[in-house]
């Protein structure tokens, strides 16, 4: 009889394990992860690598410094440019290490033919939109989702690979900028421009459901920032206010693709507008919790000397052609239209829960 505390604390001890099992273990800690692999589409939010190095007889600003490189001023770490548009991490690597990976999966055009590393691959191509963008040679969303067709075909990308896959699409605005038929004078009233949006919701919806067939398990998709708050748009007022138009703009973008995969299986949209409006763009007293650890918003923290410039410009002798703030990590906006590392933590922050649920839940046949 005086075993019975014994196995009585044991079956506790037993009865403990199984609830830590049931409620899982930390992300990113060690534990059995479902989903292990991630294939990421779209633009510059997620490009980690396939824009190439050189375009013309230019570096791309993405190669050069202080992309992908700068955390400080006196950050002592060697400067080493990765591709991403962005000082440090962005959007994709933050999911990836929600579902246990070290960062995003490698860049297609870095990739070796015929291969797949087991933590997906990157398909995102910087400048990239659902059309084509005639001042941008690059791949647009459905050509994306054909490379990786091809790698499925081909057997490159096992099924069981797919099976515990989760994709990414991060459509942010491209198909809205200069060079687009939104902004060429092709479309000359709200109806067309009105019209235009629901083709590039629906676009967006047929390379969803592509991957879906393809065997993808999960899909996430970004909905469209509040653009009239990127610099690009602010900077016409010193980078005081966001452009309302350019808002509401994206929030028709978002109520199409709301109502076209917002109940869609197994599909979980990212609200980034809330996640950033709510950070730069809050009425006083409200806003994230997060939103009091940046310091002028709407300010980038690389900024071209001159008008018509770009972050990370350099003339022919090697001057910098850009202003760097001391400490991107008080800034939410990186350049003219990207977020900093800090940024992205923020915004991923605030989206991790209803993301994590999502995929929690179980996949839908």
């Amino acid at each position: 009889m005086k075993l019975l505390p014994t196995v009585f604390l044991l079956l506790l001890v037993v009865l403990a394990l199984d609830d830590v099992e049931a409620r899982g273990a930390p992300r990113g800690h060690g534990a059995h992860r479902q989903w292990s692999s991630m294939f990421v589409f779209g633009d510059d939010f997620v490009d980690n690598g396939n824009v190439p190095n050189i375009i013309g007889e230019k570096t791309s600003r993405q190669w050069s410094y202080p992309y992908g490189a700068y955390r400080n001023s006196s950050w002592s770490g060697a400067p080493v440019p990765t591709g991403r548009f962005s000082n440090y991490r962005m959007q994709s690597d933050f999911i990836a290490r929600m579902l246990g990976l070290n960062e995003a999966p490698p860049a297609y055009e870095l990739t070796s033919d015929q291969s797949c590393d087991s933590s997906g691959m990157t398909f995102a191509f910087g400048g990239a939109g659902v059309f084509k963008v005639t001042e941008k040679k690059v791949r647009t969303l459905a050509a994306q989702v054909q490379a990786f067709k091809r790698l499925v075909n081909d057997g490159v990308i096992p099924t069981r690979q797919l099976h515990h896959s989760v994709a990414l699409i991060a459509i942010s605005g491209n198909d809205y900028m200069t060079g687009s038929d939104a902004n060429s004078g092709f479309y000359s009233s709200f109806d067309d421009l009105d019209t235009y949006m629901g083709n590039v919701a629906t676009e967006i919806l047929d390379n969803v459901a592509q991957l879906q067939m393809l065997g993808v398990r999960k899909v996430l998709v970004n909905n469209l920032h509040p653009v009239g708050c990127t610099p690009l748009q602010t900077s016409s007022n010193n980078h005081t206010t966001c452009d309302l138009l350019a808002n509401y703009g994206a929030s028709v973008h978002n109520k199409y693709l709301n109502q076209m995969i917002g109940e869609r299986d197994n599909v979980h949209i990212l609200d980034l507008y809330t996640a950033f409006t709510d950070i730069v763009n809050h009425a006083p007293g409200e806003g994230s919790d997060r939103s009091k650890d940046f310091k002028r918003k709407l300010t980038p923290c690389c900024k071209s000397s001159y008008e018509g410039g770009y972050c990370g410009e350099r003339s022919s002798s090697g001057k910098h052609l850009y202003d760097l703030c001391e400490n991107p990590d008080k800034r939410f906006y990186w350049d003219e239209t990207h977020p900093t590392h800090a940024g992205w933590e923020a915004v991923m922050e605030a989206l991790e829960q209803p993301l994590m649920e999502f995929l929690d839940q179980d996949y839908i046949p």
